[in-house]
């Protein structure tokens, strides 16, 4: 709408990206805060909780009733925000919502399975979930391929040149790269605010890289892949920032409402996506640090006890070996959130060091 207001009322303000961005994450925030106290009360009055696992560390067991799906809220805020802000003419806008579209649609589906499944029997099967979210990063990704001029060259962290062409392969690893994230923060979501932060974090690391690679001027100077169009992206990046910001306030110790898989499967997703879109595909692995963590702790672990028998951690994935050690809730959380804001500082210096 007010890039319209730009193109047919002659409004020039609302044809630059940055300021249309920065309208989306209030825009985002003030809904996210305003609807999320109603969907908790309904949540809550619906005995919409996600069961607690029964071998969870034992403090767990005290938000059995805590409330779930508040990702159904920050994305809806985010799409909204995006649709008034942002030109739905732009190939990777469409991307940006399909991508957050239909991974959301999965997370919902697994989380209303949950919320109406029986204990710790909950949820989609990991088979199903697994296959529902390849063809969603397929949609993506065709479409990406096919309606926008983004090269598929493959390129790596602190080197100005490509690799090599990845050609048709690009979608393939495209989907690697969008279900990978997907699965990270999905599995980083396990105490009150700690995948919330790391993933604010994140998306402004990723959303700098988005904003530089679309701007013809700036890519030049910083060697960076120019992609055409990618950075009206910061629209929606700016957008999920605010609906995540003010999710937080609901979401930090001791939780009112857990993101559920609706957030953390499209959070993680849309970050996958915007490091397409960039060419950053490989330093997600540092802006994404905490996510890498959790999700190797898991992959050590399960590796582990079916090659020796033997299992590496306490539990799985990492932030739960850290509860069985002693240390408290707030601890953890606050140590990743350091780790996650150090991982995207050392990250955004692949701005100059190529």
């Amino acid at each position: 709408m007010l890039y319209w207001l730009y193109r047919h009322a002659g409004i020039n303000l609302f044809q630059y990206i940055t300021l249309r961005a920065s309208v989306a994450f209030f825009l985002a925030f003030i809904l996210t805060v305003w609807l999320m106290p109603k969907f908790i009360a309904w949540a809550k009055k619906r005995k919409a909780s996600q069961p607690i696992f029964d071998l969870a560390p034992s403090n767990h067991k005290a938000k059995n009733d805590t409330p779930t799906m508040g990702g159904l809220v920050f994305v809806t805020a985010t799409l909204l925000a995006t649709v008034l802000c942002a030109r739905l003419n732009n190939i990777f806008i469409v991307g940006g919502i399909l991508t957050l579209g239909l991974f959301g649609f999965i997370g919902l589906k697994d989380d209303i399975s949950k919320i109406l499944g029986k204990k710790n029997e909950a949820g989609l099967k990991s088979r199903s979930k697994f296959i529902m979210q390849c063809v969603a990063a397929a949609a993506v990704g065709v479409t990406i391929y096919i309606f926008s001029d983004m090269s598929t060259n493959l390129y790596i962290p602190f080197y100005k040149n490509s690799l090599f062409d990845l050609t048709y392969f690009a979608v393939l690893f495209w989907m690697l790269v969008m279900v990978s994230a997907s699965n990270a923060v999905n599995l980083t979501d396990g105490l009150d605010g700690l995948a919330t932060v790391p993933s604010i974090f994140s998306l402004i690391t990723i959303g700098i890289f988005v904003y530089l690679s679309g701007h013809a001027a700036m890519s030049a100077y910083l060697l960076l892949p120019k992609v055409s169009g990618s950075g009206e992206v910061l629209v929606i990046v700016s957008a999920l920032i605010g609906s995540l910001v003010g999710f937080l306030w609901y979401n930090c110790h001791p939780a009112q409402i857990f993101m559920g898989d609706s957030g953390s499967l499209s959070v993680g997703a849309f970050i996958g996506y915007t490091a397409i879109i960039s060419k950053n595909e490989f330093l997600l692995i540092i802006v994404g640090f905490v996510f890498v963590l959790e999700t190797v702790s898991v992959i050590l672990q399960v590796g582990s006890f079916k090659t020796r028998k033997k299992r590496m951690f306490l539990m799985a994935p990492i932030h739960h070996h850290f509860e069985i050690k002693g240390w408290t809730e707030n601890k953890i959380i606050v140590r990743f959130w350091i780790i996650a804001l150090l991982s995207n500082l050392i990250a955004l210096t692949a701005l100059k060091i190529r």
